[in-house]
């Protein structure tokens, strides 16, 4: 069953799961650890070395490999085309407008988020996905519900009221990009590892960028660009610093039962 909660950082959350999160309320149990994004990371060592110390190749590897309990896959979605994306074309001060702020989807909106939901069907990431969060405001809350939501959604929402939000204030890039991060490691004290998000432009631009920077340039500018409407892209999070505290659900630790390890050309 899916659970349709309410979260002031930037999110109303989906999830199959008990625990509700009420506006404003974070986990107790914070990230104590930094997180990064894992876009084709570039190895930072100047060479692989044998058991014996002699270089095995001259060249670094270009793949990174991390323990799969210590990563996450998140789905990236931008909303689809709102009637304030329609006016902005035509004059980009419309944006600005209180009138458009909180905007529903357009007709040509619904039906983006029609081919979206097909394709997460047909891809198989609706039986994968484990929790969806999204901004609360219209036209994400109805991407979101239109391409994630089903017969057994269930309304979670505690409270409307966003405490973030402050009126006539635009917020500064920095503080987009800062809020982005703050919502990264809150990802980490969740135990979902197939998460869906649903946000704007202008949040997935700048949270994007600052995980980017040290990516090679290919890399960064194809994470640097910005979403069309109702694009998803995947990611993987990993905690790099390892001192995650979720146990490996897949590893199994051999030897059992209990007995002589003997060589395999020893065995009979």
């Amino acid at each position: 069953m899916v659970q349709l909660l309410q979260h002031s950082h930037l999110h109303t959350v989906f999830a199959a799961a008990t625990t509700t999160i009420g506006v404003g309320q974070f986990p107790r149990r914070r990230a104590k650890f930094p997180t990064s994004l894992v876009l084709l990371p570039r190895c930072t060592s100047s060479s692989s070395s044998s058991s014996s110390g002699a270089p095995m190749d001259a060249n670094p590897p270009t793949t990174a490999m991390y323990p799969l309990h210590r990563c996450k896959t998140i789905y990236l979605v931008r909303h689809a085309q709102g009637v304030h994306n329609v006016e902005g074309e035509k004059d980009h001060s419309a944006y600005m407008s209180p009138q458009l702020f909180d905007a529903h989807l357009t007709p040509l909106g619904w039906n983006q988020v029609d081919c979206l939901r097909e394709h997460v069907k047909k891809s198989g990431l609706a039986q994968k996905i484990e929790l969806v969060i999204t901004s609360p405001l219209l036209r994400t809350m109805q991407t979101a519900v239109g391409v994630f939501g089903g017969e057994n959604s269930v309304d979670g929402i505690e409270n409307d009221e966003d405490v973030l939000w402050e009126p006539n204030v635009r917020e500064a890039n920095s503080s987009v990009a800062a809020r982005g991060m703050k919502f990264i490691d809150w990802l980490w004290t969740r135990e979902e590892k197939e998460i869906a998000i649903v946000s704007h432009s202008g949040f997935l631009y700048h949270t994007l960028s600052m995980y980017s920077r040290e990516c090679h340039p290919t890399i960064r500018e194809e994470v640097g660009k910005h979403f069309a409407n109702c694009e998803l892209r995947s990611m993987v999070l990993v905690d790099t610093s390892m001192l995650g505290s979720d146990s490996p659900s897949y590893n199994y630790p051999g030897s059992i039962p209990a007995g002589l390890d003997l060589p395999s050309d020893a065995a009979p």
